[in-house]
């Protein structure tokens, strides 16, 4: 089966927002508007709360894989097997001078990168397992005007020692007077992952440990990183608003 049969993009936001509704739109993370309608919500300013930091990890590859759909493995076109899942990720900077307000960033580039649904990352060597050479489930795409980037990938699995999540990067142009490098991660609603993971190729792993709460990194900020997700019918799909402090 193609990659083409799972695409869940372009999934316009128009239908994003008649699935979310308008306010829940706007509050889906770290920036919310001061009104409850959808043109606020394009083009007007923002109230802005910045995005918490986490760690890379051991598992981050810099790839340089420009795609938006981050399912299939370069090296032999496989597919990862998994429900499918369409991520949004929209970047703003945060002015803090006066009143905070949000300002989408163009011109990011966003990495992300996560375990399929066995517990595994690719093109990494560990004591479990050893995929050198392997691109799954790692990717990115550039920030349009608008700061958004649109990804499709599938729901991650778990390891342990970790709640279920996603890891991202955001890197502006180097020659920015204020280029940065943002690094945290995305976590998930623990009702939601149980119901995912009654279904394969999850279901086979058995329980898993820890969820959220148990983990150390969630208790960190993971509050404030939660993604919320949409049914699509095929899968999910979910946006998520990045605030970042540029002073």
């Amino acid at each position: 089966m193609s990659a083409d049969d799972y695409q869940e993009w372009p999934m316009n936001r128009r239908k994003v927002l008649a699935l979310l509704g308008a306010t829940g739109m706007n509050m889906l993370a770290g920036c919310s508007s001061g009104s409850s309608g959808g043109k606020q919500a394009e083009s007007g300013p923002l109230s802005c709360v910045v995005t918490p930091r986490q760690t890379e990890g051991p598992y981050f590859v810099d790839e340089h894989l420009l795609r938006s759909d981050i399912r299939s493995d370069p090296s032999d076109g496989s597919i990862k097997e998994g429900l499918p899942l369409a991520l949004e990720i929209r970047v703003y900077t945060v002015d803090s001078v006066g009143e905070a307000v949000c300002k989408p960033r163009g011109g990011a580039m966003v990495d992300i990168w996560h375990c399929d649904a066995q517990g595994i990352y690719s093109d990494v060597t560990d004591s479990s397992f050893n995929t050198a050479g392997k691109k799954f489930l790692r990717g990115y795409q550039t920030t349009d005007a608008s700061g958004s980037v649109r990804l499709t990938t599938i729901y991650p699995g778990w390891y342990r020692g970790r709640t279920v999540h996603i890891h991202f990067k955001i890197r502006t142009d180097r020659e920015y007077l204020h280029a940065l490098e943002f690094t945290s991660q995305l976590y998930f609603d623990d009702s939601i992952t149980d119901r995912v993971y009654t279904q394969q190729p999850y279901a086979a792993r058995g329980p898993r440990a820890p969820r959220n709460e148990g983990d150390s990194l969630f208790r960190k900020g993971g509050d404030q990183l939660v993604l919320k997700l949409v049914e699509t019918g095929r899968g999910y799909a979910g946006t998520f608003d990045v605030g970042l402090e540029m002073s």
